[in-house]
């Protein structure tokens, strides 16, 4: 048993039997857990109990708070409460934490340089350093008239073709194929001597869209491009797919929520009929070459911290780690140039221009940043609104409480209740969102339910209001309204209630 609604049970049994044919297709390949193994059976019941969703909306529930169970920030709210240490963590790990905080902002350079632990940066980037897109560790921003698009990129891919690479996909061997000249992502930046690859080119169009009680909200409509391409024409099946830069906090208690809770809300057959049909990312662990359950990055194509690290410092700075040992990062045979200027390998610190410890310290760094504190988590109005979360559907993606494992190999995420309001699991959200871009099983129409704790602090810490994954809702009533697919239900809730309601439902997302 997982700790589940009931009317998940037999979802669970359909996602379990379909993970049961991947296993048979993946023959000799590692099972995804269908049951929990860090608990004995007492602490199983207590499990299963603490994450039943409540049905008392009179108060706030107990430990509700504190959102990030005993790893939660309780320092002041201010522009770095997505900066803080969890609140559990050992003394003797905070020095680790410093470290990996310091790398997280260190400046990268070209090479040669003097500062030889310090060089290798691109040849092609879109940042020199992480917290150059994570600014204060927070949520990244579309560019606004002459802005940088530092903290949003494009990704580039096309779907597979052929048997090969149609197989490849299948067994999670790829996720999907890079255009051939331009690579993964499109790179904005070059060290000296390069052409950059391009710009990434926005418009906007407003529609209007009429709530109940008359109310317009008018949505921005994004179209992307790419102007002054620097190596020829981007191939045409190749797909543009906008992302910002997500928010860093409580990372590690993601890592930690059991594959097997993950994996018994998924209902890719829709078998309760709720209209909800999530479905568990499958992909393949950088490091071990496991088949694990994805669920970092806005498709779920990461399963780990220090995978979601590994491909930043990649594909974003193009710096090589030993999980990522390219030294060239994007560059593509294509662009012969990029791939003969001098790297920043140096032989005397390693065979990576981030050799370790760098890459181990910055996946703690960034599985350690605390989620803080709930605020108003008992005030009527919060309650209220959280009622009509509940009651329009939300919690059917946003789940709002999970125990983590016991036997988590970090103390501070071991056996915690946490409150991260998602299910991680891939959702067809319409054709509003969609970008057509497939990753790995997830479709052009699909996206991984984002985590929702903190959200209310994102125009303190980011200084904006921007949500999405292109950005393009300006405010949360707009990104709410942007939701389709398997979301149009409770979409079309939020927009048929009152205006009290929904502005109910707004005040405790805020809390959040």
């Amino acid at each position: 048993m997982s700790s589940i609604p009931a009317r998940r049970i037999l979802a669970g049994a359909a996602l379990c039997a379909a993970v049961a044919g991947l296993s048979a297709a993946l023959a000799g390949e590692r099972e995804l857990p269908k049951v929990r193994t860090d608990l004995s059976s007492e602490d199983l019941k207590r499990v299963v109990e603490v994450t039943r969703p409540t049905a008392d909306f009179s108060r706030a529930e107990q430990y509700e708070a504190m959102s990030g169970g005993g790893a939660t920030s309780i320092d002041p709210v201010s522009k770095k409460s997505f900066s803080h240490i969890s609140g559990n963590i050992p003394f003797d790990e905070e020095q680790r934490f410093r470290l990996g905080n310091a790398l997280f902002k260190k400046l990268w350079v070209s090479a040669p340089s003097s500062t030889q632990a310090s060089d290798g940066l691109g040849p092609l980037y879109n940042a020199r350093s992480c917290m150059s897109c994570h600014v204060n560790d927070g949520r990244g921003k579309p560019p606004e008239g002459d802005q940088s698009s530092m903290s949003m990129l494009l990704r580039l891919a096309r779907p597979a073709t052929g048997p090969d690479e149609r197989e490849a996909v299948a067994k999670s061997d790829a996720l999907n194929f890079p255009d051939p000249t331009y690579g993964h992502q499109l790179q904005e930046l070059a060290i000296p001597g390069l052409s950059a690859e391009g710009k990434m080119a926005i418009t906007y169009s407003e529609e209007p869209v009429t709530l109940n009680g008359g109310e317009v909200v008018s949505l921005r409509k994004p179209s992307y491009s790419v102007t002054d391409l620097g190596y020829g024409p981007l191939t045409p099946e190749t797909r543009l797919s906008p992302r910002v830069a997500p928010g860093m906090i409580g990372l590690g208690l993601i890592e930690a929520i059991p594959e097997a809770d993950i994996l018994a809300h998924a209902d890719p057959e829709d078998a309760d009929g709720d209209g909800i049909s999530g479905r568990a990312a499958v992909v393949r662990d950088h490091r071990s070459g496991e088949i694990v359950l994805g669920r970092f990055g806005w498709k779920a194509q990461n399963a780990t911290v220090r995978d979601q690290s590994a491909d930043a410092f990649s594909n974003d700075i193009g710096i090589s780690t030993p999980d990522r040992p390219d030294p060239y990062g994007d560059c593509t045979q294509a662009q012969a140039k990029c791939r003969q200027v001098p790297t920043g390998v140096q032989k005397r610190l390693g065979n990576e221009e981030a050799p370790d410890p760098v890459l181990d310290l910055v996946s703690f760094y960034s599985a350690n940043l605390a989620v803080p504190a709930r605020r108003k988590a008992s005030f009527p109005e919060t309650l209220k609104g959280k009622q009509v979360f509940y009651q329009a559907g939300c919690i059917s993606c946003h789940v709002p409480k999970f125990v983590t494992r016991r036997d988590s190999a970090d103390k501070a995420q071991s056996f915690q209740l946490i409150w991260p309001y998602s299910d991680f699991l891939l959702h067809d959200m319409g054709d509003g969102l969609a970008d057509g871009q497939e990753v790995g099983i997830a479709s052009g129409r699909e996206w991984r339910t984002p985590p929702l704790w903190g959200i209310g602090l994102t125009q303190t810490v980011s200084g904006h209001s921007f949500f999405l994954h292109d950005g393009r809702a300006r405010n949360l009533t707009e990104a709410i309204l942007w939701h389709g697919g398997e979301a149009q239900k409770a979409r079309d809730a939020f927009a048929s209630s009152s205006k009290d309601d929904r502005q109910a439902l707004i005040t405790f997302l805020e809390s959040l």
